[in-house]
């Protein structure tokens, strides 16, 4: 695992192997410009190291805002098509409206791309299933 970046609010890794993936952990609470930015930081990343996983760490993500979510729907997921992301496993949030928030567009997401969306509460888990 080689750390990409680290910011106070979020490290980026890249899990190199037969499949390539990047990690997001996310740090705690972020605002919605801080968020946006770091989301297309990782897409970049994702872009330019040819991922096929995404490990999405939301566990310690402070509250996110719908719109936000609507955003990362809209701009950010037909970009990891592109990119071509085949596996993409989110660590559950500890808070629960974040949860639940995230978890609602994670269900609407999976009935529209042609990636696989999973959630774990265990991170080597998430890992092992985003690499494989």
């Amino acid at each position: 695992m080689l750390l990409l970046a680290s910011y106070p609010h979020l490290q980026l890794f890249l899990h190199e192997g037969s499949s390539r993936a990047i990690e997001a952990q996310w740090k705690g609470f972020v605002s919605s410009a801080l968020l946006r930015q770091s989301t297309l930081e990782c897409v970049a990343l994702a872009q330019q190291h040819g991922i096929s996983g995404w490990i999405a760490d939301d566990r310690l993500l402070g509250p996110v805002r719908p719109i936000d979510l609507e955003w990362i729907g809209v701009e950010v997921l037909p970009e990891l098509v592109r990119a071509g992301v085949k596996r993409f496993a989110r660590i559950e949030a500890i808070d629960p409206l974040n949860k639940l928030l995230i978890g609602q567009a994670q269900e609407t997401a999976e009935q529209q791309l042609p990636f696989e969306l999973r959630s774990f509460q265990d991170l080597s888990a998430a890992r092992a299933w985003a690499c494989g």
